[in-house]
């Protein structure tokens, strides 16, 4: 359970945590993702978030001034870590390993965060409004970028001709399903079963089979 900090409201300009400080924020953040990602931006209170922490409601506006701004901290390291696996598709390697390779990431994404997965859908669900600058300018630009790399190993022939960009909307499509719909996925496959195995063999055939001549 968290320590509570001063009572007093933090001086917003602060940039430095002593180290309670940053363990109490850890807590916090692992409190309110549990809390948006059942229910929602709009469903979720600040006496969910503190209760969750362990912590007291006014001890959370220690931290972050509202409901609001705990959410978009959340997104914005949520951000990161949805970049990443499409950052690492390289254009030096072979076309298909690499994209296979960025299916497995981001397949691994679902298992292995579920929550910030289903906090990101939410917020998309909504119309991205605490993100959206971000959605039109860092992972566009990003898109775009490998967008271009996988075009030029089609118009080379090392990949079947394929919509670069729609082929990385059906990856996204078709790895998130697993954690933004896990309820559905498990009342099909059953409540024990591990979806991810078999997951990740169907998708790395279905894109094999796709993509190679």
């Amino acid at each position: 359970m968290a320590q509570d900090g001063p009572a007093k409201k933090q001086p917003k300009t602060r940039t430095t945590q002593t180290r309670i400080q940053r363990k109490n924020t850890a807590v916090l953040f692992d409190a309110a993702l549990a809390v948006f990602s059942t229910h929602g931006f709009r469903g979720a209170t600040l006496d969910q978030i503190a209760s969750a922490a362990g912590m007291s409601k006014p001890n959370v506006l220690y931290y972050f001034r509202s409901k609001e701004a705990i959410h978009t901290a959340l997104l914005e390291k949520l951000i990161e870590t949805w970049l990443d696996p499409l950052r690492a598709l390289d254009e030096n390697g072979e076309p298909l390993d690499e994209i296979l390779a960025y299916v497995r990431r981001k397949l691994s994404i679902s298992r292995d965060h579920p929550r910030e997965s289903r906090l990101f859908a939410n917020e998309i669900l909504q119309g991205a409004p605490r993100i959206r600058s971000v959605l039109s300018g860092e992972l566009k630009q990003l898109v775009d970028e490998k967008a271009a790399v996988i075009q030029r190993w089609s118009d080379a022939g090392k990949i079947r001709d394929v919509d670069p960009v729609h082929l990385i909307f059906s990856i996204w499509s078709l790895t998130q399903h697993y954690a933004d719909f896990d309820a559905q996925v498990h009342a099909v496959l059953g409540e024990e079963t591990d979806p991810y195995p078999a997951a990740q063999h169907y998708l790395e055939s279905l894109f094999t089979r796709m993509l190679s001549h």
